[in-house]
């Protein structure tokens, strides 16, 4: 079957979101005779019912128990048909124009893999959110050019991708785009991010510090540690060791830790007082105030426990297969 473009939507529990969603898909693949897969990690909501009164295909995780954010990406690209392929969270809401602009750059440069556009971020209640969307502006996904990854999803050309072996690594918590754009562009492959916009993201609002305990608690803070053990001899590991931040943060709070029992082994209490502050007052300063100063700093913590987490983790084949099940149009169970 001869398809330009694949929509790939990853869900789970979205039923406040995924109407709008797939509406937005549905009217961004109908220019180009695309197909919309909706790719469930098993929701407990009606998220699957109401996507089954859209003209998409659904397919749902067999085994909740093997549930990820990798997991549900690959889900929805091992059952693409498109030459290209556009991964989306069902908690966005897609711009026709990053398809239709999308393609065409991807058409003009033959040297890409991968092209994205700016992020819009909704729901910035959330410190986290807040966070995000500052770092956006600053350094992410709303500053165009050359990038090594596609946060919050991306235009990819699936001959590209399969040649690397697959699209998201079913193992990853966290960090798949990255984990796909070192793949890629070991490769010889480039990624873009172009002035479109892309998404709007509707990011569940959870108050900060209890989502950095839920992170822990369900595996995503591992997600570090997971990129770091899966590159591990492989073509790759040269750019997750020279561009992945959150390894470099981790060496950096290592160090710190260190320090403080250092301090406190040999007594010096003067010195532990100042070890502890300088981390705060650097990263009050760099977020313009000490309440996201303080966030972050817990952020990094949080991404060193992580890295030993996730490193330690078991690994499937990440090229295997994905068990699941069609629930197109189908009521639920």
């Amino acid at each position: 079957m001869s398809v330009t473009v694949t929509i790939g939507i990853k869900a789970l529990n979205e039923e406040a979101h995924i109407a709008k969603c797939l509406a937005s898909a549905c009217a961004a693949a109908e220019p180009f005779g695309g197909e919309v897969i909706l790719a469930d990690s098993g929701s407990s909501d009606r998220t699957v019912e109401i996507a089954q009164g859209f003209p998409v295909r659904i397919v749902q995780l067999s085994d909740p128990a093997q549930r990820s954010c990798g997991t549900g990406a690959q889900l929805a690209f091992q059952e693409a048909h498109g030459e290209f392929f556009y991964l989306l969270d069902g908690d966005m809401v897609l711009s026709p124009e990053m398809i239709a602009q999308g393609i065409a750059f991807l058409r003009a440069n033959p040297d890409y893999a991968a092209v994205g556009g700016r992020v819009n971020e909704a729901n910035t209640n959330s410190i986290e959110f807040e966070l995000r969307a500052q770092s956006d502006a600053q350094k992410g996904s709303r500053v165009s050019g050359e990038v090594d990854r596609l946060d919050c999803g991306g235009l990819y050309r699936t001959e590209a991708v399969r040649a690397a072996g697959y699209f998201a690594d079913r193992n990853l918590h966290a960090f798949e785009e990255f984990e796909l754009g070192a793949r890629l562009r070991a490769r010889g492959w480039k990624l873009a991010r172009i002035p479109v916009d892309a998404v709007d993201h509707y990011g569940h609002v959870v108050a900060g510090y209890k989502l950095m305990l839920r992170r822990l608690r369900s595996g995503y803070a591992g997600g570090p540690g997971e990129v770091v053990r899966a590159a591990l001899g492989q073509p790759h590991f040269a750019q997750v060791a020279r561009d992945f931040a959150q390894l470099r943060y981790g060496v950096v709070i290592y160090a710190w830790w260190l320090a403080m029992l250092l301090a406190v082994a040999t007594g010096q209490w003067l010195a532990l007082a100042i070890v502890v502050a300088l981390p705060i007052a650097y990263f009050a300063w760099r977020r313009g105030g000490l309440r996201l100063g303080l966030y972050s700093l817990a952020t990094w913590n949080v991404n060193a426990i992580g890295l030993i987490q996730g490193f330690l983790r078991p690994r499937r084949p990440a090229a295997q297969a994905i068990p699941r099940r069609d629930v197109s149009g189908k009521p639920r169970a």
